[in-house]
């Protein structure tokens, strides 16, 4: 008889917010938000992520435009070179100082040396910055502060002239517009990520003030062949695509990332959430389930999971 393997959620507990992985054939690389210092986890199995090799590749300078607020970095390969996007700011200016940086790696992301190639001249100051390759083009989408009278931040998308450089405008895709988009005082859009299949991209993203209870995932789809620098491309879903559980007891889940299972036949998606209502943003835990699809060919997150259940390991492991 064969036991099956199982894992629990949380996979990181303390500091543990703006999850991100990135699976390079047979490793996956883990980051979450560190204030401070930019950490790389890596690892050859997606449940044990949290135990992998971590080591700090970069720390915040004492003082200048990126000393403070080290927040959602991602780790990305483009052209066979790496790269990491990450928040910060000066430590005095608000929302309005706060810029998307780029460090790049020609080498190994652990060995290999890491160099500043300066911040991401977006049209907006704004945070959570992605990118994705899309019909051999590079696109980068943030979330933007404006001088919005009703809301906070907004996603824009942008072509990319190279991985740290824009060109052209910056196209609005999303703003806060339902009542679910605008919980917790603030009305917010973030943390967008890109899912691509079954020939549409899915522009999954995060809404309300991630302190609180009904934090949640939005949606954007578009045709894989539509101009997606048009606004009009994208049609928005009218509710959350993933959202907290009272029953479950997992409250403000979000800020994602998506990751396949070692051998490529399973869906993941990868969170934080909190484990106590108005638990607050300092609670946030990473957590991680699979998902499925529906008959329409978009993604099924479901419900999120709650702690005590055990789950299967991803496929592979």
């Amino acid at each position: 008889m064969v036991t099956e393997k199982t894992f629990r959620n949380p996979l990181l507990t303390h500091l543990g917010a703006d999850p991100w992985v990135w699976k390079n054939k047979d490793v996956y690389y883990f980051m979450v938000t560190r204030r401070t210092r930019i950490q790389l986890w890596k690892s050859n199995t997606l449940s044990g992520i949290a135990q992998g090799e971590n080591k700090t590749i970069w720390t915040a300078p004492e003082t200048g435009i990126n000393s403070a607020n080290i927040w959602a970095p991602e780790i990305h390969k483009i052209n066979d070179i790496w790269y990491i996007y990450f928040t910060a700011n000066d430590g005095e200016g608000g929302d309005q100082s706060r810029k998307v940086f780029v460090l790049e790696n020609n080498s190994d992301p652990f060995d290999g040396e890491w160099v500043e190639k300066g911040f991401v001249n977006t049209e907006h100051p704004g945070l959570d910055g992605t990118v994705f390759e899309h019909q051999s083009k590079l696109y980068f989408v943030y979330a933007g502060y404006g001088h919005f009278p009703d809301y906070g931040s907004a996603l824009y998308i942008s072509e990319m002239e190279n991985p740290w450089t824009l060109k052209g405008p910056n196209v609005l895709i999303t703003k806060p517009e339902y009542d679910w988009e605008k919980q917790g005082g603030m009305a917010i859009n973030e943390g967008p990520v890109m899912l691509k299949r079954n020939n549409k991209l899915f522009m999954v993203y995060s809404a309300s003030a991630t302190w609180s209870d009904d934090y949640c995932l939005g949606m954007l789809t578009a045709s894989a062949d539509a101009d997606i620098l048009n606004a009009d491309a994208w049609l928005k879903s009218t509710q959350p695509v993933f959202k907290k559980s009272v029953a479950n007891k997992v409250f403000a889940p979000g800020h994602n990332g998506f990751t396949q299972s070692p051998d490529g036949t399973e869906d993941w998606i990868v969170y934080h959430a909190i484990s106590e209502s108005d638990g607050g943003a300092q609670k946030r835990s990473t957590r991680m389930q699979k998902f499925t699809w529906k008959s329409d060919g978009s993604p099924d997150f479901g419900v999120p999971l709650p702690t005590e259940m055990p789950i299967a390991v991803p496929s592979g492991e």
